[in-house]
């Protein structure tokens, strides 16, 4: 099969930093779909796993993690699909990528595609649509109703990709106020496309931002992006009782300011399911059941951006740089071999 990896961690523009590969196809385990993937997308770990986490000697290393896709083959204990399936996942960290043509998931964190979508609209939204569901609800624990709240959250990087998809989550799915932060025109457009009630500029003192739409403290506050950079005005701008949860990796964060307001922190992985084989993994299929439900009814919308052409380490290496530059708008997809 056709693949796209790596031998040595380098930097982007190096020549070698992914090449196009051919490996042997995979065979499943017993909960196993082998997926002919169709589409991927590329999200901030798949930079950070390139640039940091080195392969088995004389092995390559494969990455990426969103796919979508058609099931060739099943294992032996799989129940949930059959040959023929178009499914969409966002993998394991413990497993190789899904820059393949042949990809192997368990059928306990992969979904049902959307009926409506092509495979590259769906293959935006796995990863980022999980990661966004869980902060939301399993982390902040925020009700799963649309009833009025009276309760704000504000989203630091809203333009983003799990951003892009938490900022329609808990506009369509929950009673909050939804302020989602963005710097330029063109993402401050995007975020209040998506549905934000209000947006406000990230490069600004937020709690001055958010004096400026009327809204003096925050319940909820999901830190998607420079949570450092943010923190104490984080701090401020949450109410008593408040509740912060993050994505990103900050070098340091003393969490002693968050006592005097009681205010817990959370911290959201999307693969800590997969890697830890827990209990409830099996939720991770059922929230990608529901999300294609919400996408075919029209509820909630792909967050794909930019299309970056076939799956090869010269437009993967393009969707990279983006990524490192900070500027990307949405998710970055690529389709077929």
């Amino acid at each position: 099969m056709k693949a796209v990896g790596y031998y040595q961690n380098q930097a982007i523009d190096h020549p070698e930093s992914l090449i196009d590969l051919t490996l042997p196809d995979p065979t499943p385990g017993e909960y196993d779909l082998l997926v002919e993937v169709k589409a991927i997308s590329v999200n901030p770990v798949d930079v950070k796993i390139r640039g940091g986490v080195a392969p088995t000697a004389g092995e390559a290393k494969v990455i990426g993690w969103d796919a979508a896709g058609v099931v060739r083959a099943v294992g032996s204990r799989v129940s949930l699909f059959k040959p023929g399936d178009r499914v969409w996942y966002a993998g394991s960290l413990t497993r190789p990528g899904t820059n393949s043509e042949l990809h192997l998931v368990d059928e306990r964190i992969a979904g049902r595609m959307p009926q409506s979508l092509d495979f590259a609209h769906a293959a935006a939204l796995p990863l980022t649509a999980i990661t966004a569901w869980e902060l939301l609800f399993d982390r902040l624990q925020v009700l799963d109703n649309a009833a009025p709240s009276g309760n704000a959250l504000l989203v630091i990087g809203a333009a983003g990709g799990v951003g892009s998809i938490m900022v329609q989550l808990a506009r369509q799915l929950t009673g909050l106020t939804v302020i989602g932060t963005a710097s330029r025109p063109e993402t401050q457009a995007w975020v209040k496309e998506l549905g934000a009630h209000h947006v406000i500029d990230h490069t600004k003192p937020l709690t001055e931002e958010l004096k400026r739409i009327g809204v003096a403290q925050v319940e909820y506050v999901a830190s998607l992006n420079q949570t450092e950079a943010h923190y104490a005005q984080i701090v401020e701008a949450l109410a008593p009782q408040g509740k912060l949860a993050l994505i990103d990796d900050p070098a340091q964060l003393d969490a002693r300011p968050l006592k005097r307001k009681s205010i817990s922190l959370h911290w959201e992985f999307m693969f800590t399911r997969s890697m830890f084989a827990t209990a409830d993994q099996i939720k991770q299929h059922q929230l990608l059941t529901r999300l294609a439900d919400l996408i075919d009814a029209g509820v909630i919308r792909t967050t794909l951006a930019e299309h970056f052409g076939t799956i090869n380490a010269a437009n993967l290496k393009k969707a990279h740089a983006l990524l490192e530059s900070n500027k990307a708008r949405g998710k970055i997809v690529l389709e077929g071999f």
